[in-house]
């Protein structure tokens, strides 16, 4: 297996992402290829780890060179169509060649979106690809569909998350029948908006038909009881929610370590426990869990953080190396022809 790294996009490239690929490179049996500028990669190795060469680090680990990057303030369509040896660019050829079999990249979150649907190109039988964030839950984990990238979605749009979904948990997880949730204001049938409305009666009337186990509306603060398993909503309010857990995970934290070394009374009362606090603060940190999968093309592909560290990246690619190996891509192709089989394209484009 190989999995291709975009080395200059994020916020802390390359010397997160080259760190992050170091890191995980000795816990993983896949190679990795770190795609970017040759000159400014091998000068880092360097700085980072006095080798002249990656291969001496690890055989594993080498480098595809790219002369260009896309950047955060780069226009999607634009950057993908111009920038042709960009490393996100670069990256995605490789992936539709058969040259890689994952593409992660924490660089421009809409040139991601905009290459992955161009170059690689959508599974039939999805409208829109959308990206899935794994969040921890009460004794579990949650799957977030869509966490940031269709903006205006119709029902159809959030059927299908939910299709995806629980394809993707059940094949990459084992989690049988998963209790997929529709994130809304209220549990009443007849609450929300107009979007979250016409949904709800969608999958309320196709649920049976493909396999989905829809449990209702979720409020947010039912979101993390373990009751439920995916929850799917529009990418603006989805990336509003990922954003906001995230942040009350990091205010928790540094909450709960200030309030622990406020005096030296609550230093040592801590320490019998800190073994369960550690714990704890492993739950909630989100870095635990890796990137957001781009579900909905027809070859992986994994958006990181922006902001990711050496940490996330290293959590990112053992993640890709798990999305390859349960072949959650090609159980997705495989159940959406029997959909479209069976369905003769009408949910496909219900309204």
């Amino acid at each position: 297996m190989k999995i291709l790294l975009d080395a200059m996009g994020g916020d802390n490239a390359p010397d997160a992402n080259i760190k992050g690929a170091v890191n995980a490179i000795n816990q993983i049996n896949a190679e990795v290829v770190l795609i970017g500028n040759e000159n400014i990669i091998n000068s880092k190795i360097k700085e980072l780890f006095g080798k002249s060469n990656i291969s001496e680090i690890s055989d594993r680990l080498s480098i595809k060179h790219a002369t260009e990057t896309i950047e955060m303030e780069d226009i999607p369509t634009h950057a993908i169509k111009t920038k042709k040896d960009s490393s996100m660019v670069v990256g995605f050829n490789m992936l539709k060649n058969g040259e890689g079999d994952v593409f992660i990249s924490a660089g421009n979150s809409g040139a991601l979106l905009t290459g992955a649907t161009l170059l690689v190109g959508r599974i039939k039988g999805i409208d829109r690809p959308a990206l899935a964030g794994i969040l921890p839950s009460y004794k579990s984990r949650l799957l977030l569909i869509d966490s940031g990238s269709n903006t205006n979605c119709k029902p159809i749009n959030l059927l299908q998350f939910a299709q995806m979904a629980t394809i993707y948990l059940s094949s990459t997880y084992g989690t049988e029948r998963p209790k997929i949730g529709l994130l809304n204001i209220g549990t009443e049938e007849n609450k929300g908006n107009e979007l979250t409305k016409e949904s709800y009666k969608l999958l309320k009337e196709k649920s049976e038909e493909l396999n989905i186990n829809f449990i209702g509306n979720i409020e947010g603060r039912d979101a993390f009881s373990g009751n439920v398993d995916a929850i799917v909503t529009d990418g603006f309010t989805g990336n509003v929610f990922l954003k906001a857990v995230e942040g009350v995970g990091r205010f928790v934290k540094v909450s709960l370590s200030e309030s622990l070394k406020k005096n030296f009374l609550s230093t040592m009362a801590a320490i019998p426990a800190m073994p369960g606090i550690k714990r704890f603060a492993k739950t909630v940190d989100y870095k635990e869990y890796g990137g957001a999968l781009f579900l909905g093309v027809k070859k992986p592909v994994v958006k990181a953080h922006g902001s990711s560290d050496e940490k996330l990246f290293e959590f990112t690619i053992k993640q890709a190396e798990n999305f390859v190996k349960n072949k959650t891509v090609d159980n997705m192709i495989e159940e959406f022809k029997k959909i479209n089989s069976k369905s003769g394209d009408k949910i496909i484009n219900a309204e």
